[in-house]
């Protein structure tokens, strides 16, 4: 994240869910502005690339400053950080020499000036995913938190706003969504519908923790070139809830950063057990807290059938119709996509490959966030897929990256 800006989640209230009471979007506004991603308890480093020097002492040992360096982890070559940049980074530690939990202490003679990268893979089509991380792998994670660069699809799209006559800009979130092409992200209508501007859009790729740019691989910002939103959209009840996002400019793929597949026209994914990514809040209400580091969750698809009669007895009622552009997943307690979660990626394995992904749903709406018994409910990606290949061969872009 660029050291100018502060990312900052807000998510318009008219564009989270409505007239479903409550659905999603029960806070005023205000609130919603307040709400900022948590900065790092110890203040940290993260914007500074340069190594600095910092005392410390551990467990009844002086600590030398002159032998011990903080620096980024890519940039020492030790015991902690294997030599091809695969390392091991605990998130909770928070008692170490280094204010950043990317860096690491470094003996002088072991610090490089060349990042320490992990050599490319090959890349192999969409939808991969880096189930063991890219560079590093995370531990003390409470497994909610996604490996970094282990969704290489997954985007933040932010807008940039001013402040008073701050000429620094603030990078506000508004939704997440899913590269499906370089230079295309599929999201939900509900994202986009309410934006009177979509030249302050940007499209951030590659992104982890929002509050650090000390990852190995960096996250790459696009503009928007335009954006296209269903016809058949219904803002009242959020049918037809799909939107495109078409960028200035390619992204270039990277460790990462990649796109995922696309299912083809019709295809059912009930029982898949497939991953839902965002960084909405960690549960319902105010209580609840926006995730910094990219989270994850594992939601089974719940058949049709069995999803209405969840529905039913939610304050929806027995009378309640579920639209056919929806899916439904979940269902287990604490586990759900929540608030700010809207537009990201449902995405299920290939039953005959189990690290390959495609996209199944788009974070619609729901009931609460992880309600024992009440599933969360998902864009029908299947349905649309036909239109969606008609969008971007209209926009002159070859529509066959995102096929297995």
């Amino acid at each position: 994240m660029e050291s100018t800006n502060r990312l900052l989640l807000m998510t318009v209230v008219a564009s989270l869910l409505v007239p479903l009471n409550n659905v999603r979007a029960q806070a005023d506004l205000d609130t919603l502005i307040g709400q900022v991603f948590v900065r790092p308890e110890t203040g940290g480093n993260s914007n500074n690339q340069q190594p600095t020097e910092e005392k410390t002492q551990a467990e009844g040992q002086e600590y030398n400053p002159l032998e011990c360096q903080c620096v980024p982890y890519y940039l020492c070559q030790n015991n902690t950080i294997i030599t091809d940049g695969a390392g091991l980074i605990d998130i909770r530690i928070k008692d170490g020499p280094c204010q950043n939990y990317l860096d690491v202490c470094c003996q002088k003679p072991q610090t490089v000036t060349e990042p320490i990268t992990p050599k490319p893979k090959q890349r192999s089509g969409c939808g991969r995913r880096n189930e063991e991380g890219v560079g590093f792998r995370i531990t003390g994670a409470n497994d909610s938190e996604a490996q970094f660069g282990e969704f290489p699809w997954m985007v933040a799209i932010v807008r940039e706003e001013s402040v008073d006559n701050n000429p620094e800009k603030l990078i506000v979130y508004q939704c997440g969504g899913a590269l499906i092409h370089p230079q295309v992200v599929l999201t939900a209508a509900h994202c986009l519908a309410t934006l009177k501007d979509f030249s302050t859009l940007k499209v951030r790729a590659g992104e982890w923790d929002t509050q650090t740019k000390n990852e190995l691989f960096p996250h790459q910002d696009r503009n928007v070139r335009t954006i296209v939103i269903h016809p058949d959209y219904y803002a009242g009840a959020l049918y037809n809830d799909i939107g495109l996002i078409f960028l200035d400019s390619a992204v270039e793929y990277a460790e990462n950063v990649d796109v995922v597949c696309l299912p083809p026209q019709g295809a059912i994914f009930d029982h898949s057990q497939c991953f839902a990514t965002g960084w909405g809040k960690d549960s319902y209400g105010k209580e609840g807290r926006y995730w910094v580091i990219l989270k994850k969750v594992q939601l089974p698809v719940v058949p049709r059938a069995a999803c209405v009669e969840a529905l039913h007895k939610t304050r929806l009622g027995p009378y309640f119709k579920l639209h056919e552009s929806f899916i439904c997943a979940g269902g287990e307690q604490g586990k759900d996509t929540c608030k700010g979660d809207g537009g990201g990626p449902l995405v299920c394995p290939f039953a005959n490959d189990p690290s390959h992904y495609q996209q199944a749903g788009i974070v619609a709406w729901g009931i609460g966030c992880g309600e024992n018994n009440v599933p969360g409910v998902y864009t029908n990606v299947a349905l649309f897929r036909d239109w969606i290949d008609e969008q971007i061969a209209y926009q002159g872009l070859n529509p066959s990256l995102f096929d297995s």
